[in-house]
């Protein structure tokens, strides 16, 4: 028996107790599908999306196909999975058309774990394995990186791109360079043109390695490498809640993993790949597209452009969690008129669905089973208003000549936000009703404000000069913001409101 007495879930438990029930609506068939996929990690987004998706193509018939899972780190969970023969429940809770849904699920699309370090011949046997024919990946945005210290004679080498390109290179040999043995690689790590950054460096590691030309022309001509855009919030293992879930299922599962119910996948490829890999006909949310840029832009500017315009405005009025600032009636209706009025009105897209896109964002805003912390968003804030909310500020100012006042109002927030004179331990020291909290940030933005307030509270500078100089810092924005009609007397404006009546006040009159 396994923790608190309860059985460990494995093949053997699930084919004697679950098949056919609630969990495992499914027939030991899919149990024994050939392994078709090479996932590269383990960890719990790629569970919770990628093997997700297989799995419920499994189940309808349409994939038929299974995931060796490759753990590309020295210490990750493959023993784990090894443990339980790839099996794992997964939790998906959230909010859909209005109404609380909380499904769960044992996963099957994993076939077996492969530890890189330990098991590098066994990794390399997969390429001369003819079924398989897809890779995965998601490494972290810093997976995707070139090391000019791994060599192909590595056991393995350490980056992932020299994990995949001596998988590549193996596939050639084994195959004597067959055309039709190149593979369709999908990272899903969160960069701009994943695919293509994948491939790019896998092509100078075959220069650095001097690997023969004919090597590099198989890689450009028999492989495709997709650029991906993909959504779905996962929270992972539920520490704080595992002994319920654990009571409720009746077994321990120490792979149990949980997530949001929205999935988004946009994949930058060839229509003909759509029917290797059948998404649609499993009715997943999966796009295949000419150009991801438009997808990209909706998601930065709607999704993550409401996430860091609103962090200093609802942290500010008090409020802690997303869900109860979406819930909340001012905060609530201050992201609405950001979303429908300020953002939306500047993305080149059908207006229906943009509005369709923000209607489910705000429903994932209000999921009650994620505690998501504005202080944790608010890491790095600068940078990601420069990202995610100035350029639909600027080109609000430049299409219809008016300052887009909530977003005006939301970098008037954020330089209140940034309030402090001391830094403690590298992080920027502020107060919100007497109570103290930490600002996380690049160094020299910390320093900046730190420097700026400093003067304002010394009385060398006022608050007009304040916001002069922080839309005039190039270092943040590229450019010198005063120059764009109308904004620097806006944020002024909004920044002596805010000073004078405290944010909700000032929020009320905004709003209204």
């Amino acid at each position: 028996m396994a923790k608190n007495d309860l059985p460990m879930l494995d093949r053997e438990y699930l084919e004697s107790e679950l098949l056919g029930t609630e969990l495992a609506d499914f027939s030991a068939e899919i149990l024994d599908y050939p392994e078709k996929v090479v996932q590269i990690g383990e960890g719990n987004f790629l569970r919770a999306f990628v093997d997700w998706m297989f799995h419920t193509m499994n189940k309808k018939g349409h994939f038929k196909g299974r995931t060796v899972v490759v753990q590309p780190i020295r210490e990750g969970r493959i023993s784990n999975l090894n443990e339980q023969d790839g099996l794992y429940t997964l939790y998906l809770r959230g909010i859909e058309n209005g109404e609380e849904v909380n499904k769960k699920e044992i996963m099957t699309a994993i076939s077996r774990g492969i530890e890189s370090y330990s098991e590098w011949d066994q990794y390399l046997k997969l390429a001369e394995n003819p079924e398989i024919e897809f890779v995965v990946s998601n490494t972290t945005e810093a997976g995707i990186a070139y090391n000019e210290d791994d060599k192909l004679t590595d056991t393995p080498p350490e980056s992932y791109p020299a994990k995949l390109a001596a998988y590549l290179y193996h596939r050639y040999q084994t195959f004597n360079g067959a055309r039709d043995k190149g593979m369709v690689i999908i990272p899903v790590e969160l960069i701009d043109r994943n695919g293509d950054n994948l491939k790019r460096i896998i092509l100078k590691l075959a220069d650095d390695w001097n690997l023969e030309a004919e090597f590099k022309n198989w890689i450009e001509e028999a492989n495709h490498f997709l650029n991906t855009l993909v959504d779905r919030i996962v929270t992972g293992y539920p520490f704080n809640e595992i002994d319920e879930l654990e009571a409720e299922l009746g077994y321990h599962d120490q792979n149990l993993d949980t997530g949001e119910i929205f999935h988004l996948w946009v994949i930058e490829g060839d229509e003909s790949l759509k029917e290797k890999l059948p998404f649609h006909k499993a009715g997943l949310n999966v796009k295949w597209v000419d150009d991801l840029t438009p997808y990209r832009t909706t998601k930065v500017r709607i999704l993550n452009g409401a996430h860091t315009s609103t962090v200093p405005v609802s942290y500010l009025a008090g409020i802690d969690l997303v869900r109860d600032a979406v819930n909340d009636e001012l905060v609530g209706e201050f992201i609405n008129q950001a979303v429908f009025e300020d953002i939306i009105p500047t993305l080149d897209a059908d207006e229906d669905e943009l509005e369709d896109f923000a209607s489910k964002i705000f429903e994932r805003f209000k999921n009650p089973y994620i505690d998501h912390k504005w202080l944790d968003i608010s890491l790095n804030s600068t940078s990601k208003f420069k990202t995610r909310v100035l350029p639909s500020l600027v080109q609000h100012i430049e299409e219809y000549d008016k300052v887009p006042e909530r977003l005006s109002f939301a970098l008037a927030a954020l330089i209140h936000f940034y309030h402090g004179t001391e830094l403690e331990e590298g992080k920027l020291a502020a107060y919100r009703d007497g109570e103290k909290y930490l600002i996380r940030d690049d160094k020299d933005a910390l320093n900046y404000f730190a420097d700026l307030w400093s003067s304002f509270e010394a009385g060398e500078i006022d608050l007009a000069e304040l916001g002069q100089d922080v839309l005039a810092k190039q270092d943040f924005w590229d450019r010198d913001l005063n120059e764009l009609p109308g904004l620097t007397d806006s944020l002024i404006s909004n920044l002596n409101l805010i000073k004078k009546e405290g944010m909700k006040a000032s929020l009320e009159k905004l709003i209204k």
